[in-house]
């Protein structure tokens, strides 16, 4: 398994990729810009440049995008819901310019309209936005913790969506937390082969493109999107060691997503716990100060 986080993109998204390699990351995922506003700032040549060479020579494969978190492509709003698929265009088409692998987005959530609704919209804005957006970066949909009106939540949902579609660009982007608090438990190696099978059955690997691997401080169940150290919440040690031996993952690119700090120690620890857990070690690095 390859293993990264996500970087940010402050000073040039350029920088995310020395970012990376401080802490040494072997895949990557970043923002191609603010996560919580419409506005993009246009990429220069210079910038792309600079992230293309400095990811080559950084052997960061593959990198990702995550879009913003205001994309809502299963909005009943029709401005919201327009607006959201011409913000999910031009983002793939940064995430191209960057020769990014993939951008991983959130479904969307229906808002209170119905769940098949919700998912005619989605699929409606996926149609749409996979025929307007350039080829090359892949549409990885995330699996979610299933709070409120948000779809993602249940693998059928995703399934559904591949097979509506039957596009090659479109794939599944697993998060432990997520999927965890969705209800498919992770916290022991009978869970993680559990929810593992239904994974397998219901999506196919084949269709899986990278992973966030992230604790959980919810219960398994509890549907709240709170991400946690690695080992710290309600996966645990256990849970993660198992799911990292799973030969099923050995070739899964695995992205942190954990709570930061400033000189970038919290994820050189999470790093070193995900590889010790992923070769089966059972001393684990301390995760100090945090």
């Amino acid at each position: 398994m390859r293993f990264g986080a996500h970087m940010s993109i402050a000073g040039g998204i350029q920088r995310a990729v020395d970012r990376a390699v401080e802490v040494d990351c072997e895949t990557l995922q970043v923002f191609t810009k603010s996560a919580r506003q419409w506005a993009a700032r246009p990429l220069d040549d210079d910038e792309v440049e600079a992230f293309r060479s400095r990811r080559t020579d950084a052997g960061i494969d593959p990198a990702v995008a995550h879009a913003s978190y205001l994309i809502n492509l299963g909005s009943a709003d029709n401005d919201l819901w327009e607006r959201s698929c011409d913000s999910f265009v031009v983002e793939i088409d940064r995430c191209a310019r960057l020769g990014l692998d993939g951008i991983v987005i959130h479904p969307g959530a229906h808002g209170g309209d119905g769940e098949q609704a919700g998912l005619d919209r989605v699929a409606e804005a996926l149609e749409s936005v996979i025929e307007r957006a350039p080829a090359g970066p892949r549409v990885l949909l995330e699996t979610t913790a299933g709070q409120g009106t948000a779809l993602g939540g249940r693998l059928e949902h995703l399934r559904w969506f591949l097979d509506r579609l039957g596009s090659e660009r479109l794939g599944v982007c697993l998060d432990t937390c997520h999927l965890h608090a969705a209800g498919y438990s992770l916290s022991s190696p009978a869970d993680v082969e559990s929810s593992l099978t239904q994974i397998e059955a219901v999506i196919g690997f084949e269709n899986v493109y990278v992973m966030h691997c992230n604790d959980s401080l919810g219960e398994a169940g509890s549907h709240r999107d709170r991400h946690a150290h690695i080992g710290a919440g309600t996966i645990g040690e256990e849970g993660f060691a198992a799911l990292l031996t799973d030969p099923r993952l050995h070739a899964m690119p695995a992205v942190l997503e954990t709570p930061k700090d400033e000189a970038g120690d919290w994820d050189r620890a999470n790093l070193a716990r995900l590889r010790a857990l992923h070769c089966g070690d059972s001393i684990l690095p301390p995760m100090a100060g945090s």
